[in-house]
Parts: structure tokens; C-alpha cells; sequence
């Protein structure tokens, strides 16, 4: 699943990929904002951490748990 997060004041953007259902990453962001969390904290499929302040979001895009495919279509 491709997670985008939108950084106020920022013109970049964290872009990265993980195994996590799009429903679990939003239930965490709605917790976090809800519960005037510091901070979230993701993995990446690559178990890098994420720590990202929740003062800073612009936005937050989860994209389709769907994967790509590879090759030609015929």
C-alpha cells in the first residue's frame, strides 16, 4: 500500500510503501488526530520507522491495496 503524507510549509512530500491495511492506517491517523496525539509512528515495508508530528500534516493519501502489474496487457 502506497502512503503519501503532505507536510504544511514543505514543498516534499513522504512517499513510501507498506504492508499495512489502508483501514489500519486510518484508524491510527484518525486516533492520533482525535486524541491530540504528538506524534504517529508508520513502518515501511522495509522496516524503516516513520515518526511524523501530527501538527505538521497537510494531508494524508492512502492509496488502493491492489498491486501493480508487471509486463504487457495483451
Amino acid at each position: 500500500m502506497d502512503i503519501r503524507i503532505g507536510i504544511l510549509n514543505s514543498p516534499r512530500e513522504i512517499n513510501f510503501e507498506t504492508s499495512q491495511a489502508a483501514a489500519d492506517i486510518e484508524k491510527l491517523v484518525a486516533a492520533a488526530l482525535e486524541s491530540d496525539a504528538k506524534f504517529i509512528r508508520l513502518t515501511d515495508d522495509k522496516d524503516k520507522v516513520y515518526i511524523v508530528p501530527t501538527v505538521s500534516f497537510g494531508y494524508i493519501e492512502v492509496g488502493s491495496e491492489t498491486s501493480r502489474r508487471v509486463g504487457f496487457v495483451a
